[in-house]
């Protein structure tokens, strides 16, 4: 029983770390909370879900993850360039992605309805994988698979690349890369891009651990997307990886052995707790303050 749990919770938690980690990068480079990411979590899924209808998942989900990236690009565009190029404080962005995040949901429950949809039967293979007393289904086996190539490719790009340098030095001083030569408002809409993506590609991934798609679906998953980035700490990429396997075993221990209602809570409770004894985040560095 314990182990099919403690392989429950690392699909989860991978999972919540592909989310998280969209997130935790674009809050890193670009310096917002950008509360629309919710909505590509969700464009993701419901684009895998139609695509479906005509290709095999290991087509449909990179093009739906693409799609939700170009999505990314296209609302940083409409609603955030301009507001960083103004310099805005944070709280101006924060506030219009959460004017736009309400209207696209709404949106999207007008147009697809609130109803519940699934994937077409037999788009994964119903067999599974049995070792002693742990079972792992063929649609586990492809979101952990998946989960862990788009991991690796996403550390090798920002570890590996000159884009991954540049992404880094404009997180780090945009002013300063702007003066080095690079192109800070194309580094920006590749990485909108990149989080667009990892957050449809996460969405589909849920999508089929639990055969449920319906346009409130990234609200959801906000909760666990703050929890992971801040027990993390703020703009941490492998805190993120580490913070999101930790909730997903938390969670599924937590329904496992003490109510399937308390997940959330325990997840609320875990936020307000790194808070109060280490704002920064587990892995992340406190701010220093000259005087």
């Amino acid at each position: 029983m314990l182990q099919q749990q403690l392989v429950n919770g690392l699909l989860l938690g991978a999972v919540y770390a592909l989310f998280a980690l969209g997130f935790t990068l674009m809050f890193g480079v670009l310096r917002v909370i950008n509360l629309t990411y919710a909505f590509y979590f969700t464009i993701g899924a419901f684009a895998a879900l139609w695509l479906t209808q005509y290709l095999k998942i290991g087509f449909a989900l990179p093009i739906a993850a693409i799609f939700a990236g170009a999505v990314a690009v296209i609302v940083d565009w409409l609603l955030l360039t301009r507001l960083r190029r103004a310099g805005a404080p944070e709280l101006m962005s924060l506030m219009v992605t959460l004017g736009a995040a309400l209207a696209l949901n709404a949106a999207m429950a007008a147009l697809f309805s609130t109803d519940i949809r699934r994937f077409p039967p037999g788009l994964i293979p119903a067999g599974a994988f049995v070792l002693g007393t742990i079972r792992i289904t063929f649609a586990q086996i492809l979101i952990l698979g998946a989960t862990a190539v788009m991991v690796a490719g996403l550390l090798a790009l920002m570890r590996g690349t000159r884009l991954g340098l540049a992404i880094r030095a404009v997180a780090s001083r945009p002013d300063a890369a702007g003066l080095m030569g690079i192109d800070v408002g194309r580094t920006a809409a590749i990485v909108s891009f990149l989080s667009g993506a990892l957050a449809g590609a996460a969405g589909v991934l849920i999508g089929l651990n639990f055969n449920a798609i319906q346009p409130y679906m990234g609200e959801q998953m906000m909760l666990r997307g703050f929890v992971v980035i801040i027990v993390g700490g703020l703009g941490n990429i492998p805190g993120a990886l580490i913070a999101g396997l930790l909730l997903g075993f938390v969670e599924v221990l937590t329904a496992g052995y003490v109510s399937s209602g308390l997940k959330e809570a325990v997840a609320f409770l875990i936020l307000v707790a790194v808070l109060w004894t280490r704002p920064s985040g587990l892995f992340g560095t406190p701010p220093v303050r000259r005087a």
